[in-house]
């Protein structure tokens, strides 16, 4: 029975482009419309992760559409469902009268879908049109208040940085056929590609992989990601885009240990990310920065988890992160929409006058901190027995990472709950996407419920972190056989993260005096962005610059030149045909005289007909500059356009292409 798999992908499609398109006429519905989707999807999510339903459709000659929710989607698929809700029904007042409700609400299920689709994708085909929708609502979402230009300036950089390392998939798409990949570029098949075209496929399949997770080197686009709302943010971060490449390493394990080389660079990738970006996630100062960082560091860990095979401790990392990091941004958002402020100095004692979303916070950042008994205290212990297998470098890089964790999560705890300046603001706050004020400065009912049950997801999910639940999740997972922590690496790692908790808390108040330059640059994240812009962008337009400066100099001006050589040399030509005139022009001279005795008329022309024919080609030159002006129309110059003109394209090529496969 494969209805259930198609309706989950199809409702948050179909309902989030019925939104978008139906746009300001739908706002005053689109909350609860969205919110209906979301939990009918949830529901679908989990009957499909029960009874693993498989489906396919024909696409193309060889490469069809095939979707599953097995072992791994299946509970990813629900994780996503389950964030995408709480995350919708937290945010369902907190826009504003004038805002486009609809067209927010429709981008959010377009993104949840895409991420849907990518999960449940069997085929590298399929996953590739998920991958690419999921970019480009990201684009939209970042961007959604489009006025202002330094968001739409913060989604271009997000959205290029990621197509860049998108092409990867291409790449490897490519290879995959070249090297005959079995199945239809199924991507369990990628890993019996044969010949030096298996390492092409892994290094195209690693590199979309970390540019899509924001992992080393490509990080910095999240940090731009901040200039989206919260709730943009509590979704993107948690449980779709920036967890989309640990998943798709998670799933192509067979083809890093197939290549040799891509398990040891996976993991490497992951570990250096989640140390890394940890300390950047330490020195920040802005709460949402704070949690961008730890977002690459936290998905650092599920890279790592990929790279050396431990699989079921990857998965509850991407599990548990997503529960704990959309309720970290979810609060985040409520008190910037509530106090005005992201800064941490300016959150001081916001946790004890809004003691909902104190609490909530505090579950969701000793979940990214690692302590006991929250759901990444047992997730870290399992992946960092997986890279102890794999040997002791890289598990002392994982503990050295947990620790950073430890000391960014507590450090965030240490100002929220200080005894603050004074009462919140009571106007002026920032536009923020986040749940609307209830009495009083509290949040609303439906904020609070949504706050409630991601907390107690952090806690229960715990559970599968141990036995009995531990094998029936690796059953599951079908990954049974996985190393378990033995005790003595679950005291290590406990010691470490509560020892780390108590020195910030013992010295948040005199922090280490570090020289500015220092703490600038990990601040400024590690200055990625300069360096990306250094390396990449100006070379980039620099030979931009010297390709359009050919064209002008060398080119058009060889055209020009053809030009007056052409009329110098008709010229030349009516010189001498006006000095004396040669055979070619008395005969036409002659013709033209039989032309005009036969048709009776002194010119020549042929009457009727002749006239006939002469409309007939004014016709098609008026049709052909009205086609021109119509083909000018679409080239607007704006990037969402264009867009959009080719996924509509592609839309009804793919439409047309099934048709043709049914028949």
């Amino acid at each position: 029975m494969s209805w259930p798999l198609w309706a989950l992908i199809a409702l948050p499609l179909g309902s989030g482009t019925a939104l978008a398109v139906l746009g300001r006429r739908a706002d005053r519905a689109a909350p609860g419309t969205a919110v209906a989707a979301a939990a009918v999807t949830l529901g679908l999510a989990c009957a499909a992760a029960i009874t693993r339903p498989v489906a396919a459709a024909p696409l193309l000659e060889g490469l069809p559409v095939r979707l599953a929710a097995d072992g791994l989607s299946g509970p990813v698929a629900v994780a996503t469902a389950a964030v995408t809700l709480a995350v919708l029904v937290f945010s369902s007042r907190g826009n504003g009268p004038g805002e486009a409700r609809a067209r927010f609400s429709g981008l959010m299920l377009l993104f949840s879908g895409a991420m849907l689709t990518t999960v449940t994708a069997q085929t590298l085909p399929v996953l590739l049109m998920a991958w690419e929708l999921m970019g480009a609502t990201s684009w939209a979402l970042i961007g959604y208040w489009w006025r202002e230009p330094a968001r739409v300036r913060a989604a271009g950089t997000a959205f290029l940085t990621t197509r860049a390392a998108d092409l990867g998939l291409y790449v490897a798409a490519g290879a995959a056929l070249a090297g005959g990949a079995s199945g239809g570029l199924d991507l369990d098949g990628l890993s019996g590609t044969t010949g030096p075209w298996l390492s092409v496929v892994t290094a195209g399949v690693i590199v979309a992989a970390l540019g899509k997770s924001a992992q080393l080197p490509f990080s910095f686009w999240l940090s731009r990601a901040m200039e989206g709302p919260s709730p943009v943010s509590a979704l993107l971060h948690s449980a779709t885009m920036a967890a989309a490449g640990a998943y798709l390493l998670l799933r192509t394990g067979p083809l890093l240990t197939a290549s040799g080389w891509g398990g040891p660079v996976t993991a490497w990738a992951g570990a250096a990310t989640a140390v890394l970006l940890g300390l950047v996630a330490v020195a920040q100062t802005d709460l949402k920065q704070l949690l961008a960082a730890s977002t690459c560091a936290q998905t650092g860990f599920m890279v790592l988890a990929a790279g050396t095979g431990g699989i079921t401790g990857g998965t509850l990392q991407f599990i548990g992160h997503a529960a704990a990091k959309s309720l970290a941004f979810l609060v985040a958002g409520a008190w910037l929409t509530l106090l005005g402020t992201k800064a941490l100095p300016g959150l001081r004692g916001a946790a004890r006058r809004h003691r909902v979303a104190g609490v909530t916070f505090t579950v969701a950042a000793l979940t990214l901190a690692g302590w006991p008994p929250l759901v990444l205290w047992g997730a870290k212990d399992l992946l960092l027995a997986a890279a102890l297998k794999h040997g002791t470098a890289l598990y002392a890089a994982g503990l050295a990472a947990a620790v950073a964790a430890a000391v960014y999560s507590v450090k965030a705890l240490w100002f929220v709950w200080q005894p603050g300046p004074g009462p919140e603001r009571d106007g002026g706050a920032p536009r923020d996407g986040g749940a609307a004020r209830g009495g009083g400065g509290a949040l609303p009912a439906p904020a609070s419920w949504a706050l409630g049950g991601l907390a107690l997801a952090c806690a229960a999910l715990a559970v599968l972190a141990f036995e009995p639940a531990r094998g029936t999740f690796a059953r599951t997972l079908s990954t049974a056989g996985e190393p378990a922590p033995h005790g003595w690496e679950v005291a290590l790692s406990t010691a470490l993260v509560l020892a780390a908790s108590a020195a910030v808390l013992r010295r948040a108040a005199r922090p280490l005096p570090l020289p500015p330059a220092v703490t600038a640059w990990w601040g400024d994240w590690m200055r990625l962005e300069a360096l990306a812009r250094l390396l990449l962008v100006r070379p980039v337009l620099r030979l931009a610059g010297a390709l359009a400066a050919f064209d002008d100099r060398v080119l058009s001006r060889a055209v020009r030149a053809a030009g007056h050589g052409v009329l110098r040399a008709a010229g030349a030509v009516a010189v001498l045909d006006a000095r004396g005139p040669d055979r070619a022009t008395v005969s036409a001279a002659r013709a033209t005289l039989r032309l005009a005795r036969a048709t009776g008329r002194p010119d020549g022309r042929a009457g009727g007909r002749e006239e006939w024919l002469d409309g007939l080609v004014r016709g098609i030159t008026a049709g052909a500059a009205a086609l021109g002006r119509l083909a000018r129309r679409p080239q607007t110059g704006q990037l969402h356009q264009y867009l959009a003109q080719a996924v509509a394209a592609f839309t009804v090529l793919a439409l047309a292409l099934v048709l043709v496969a049914v028949r």
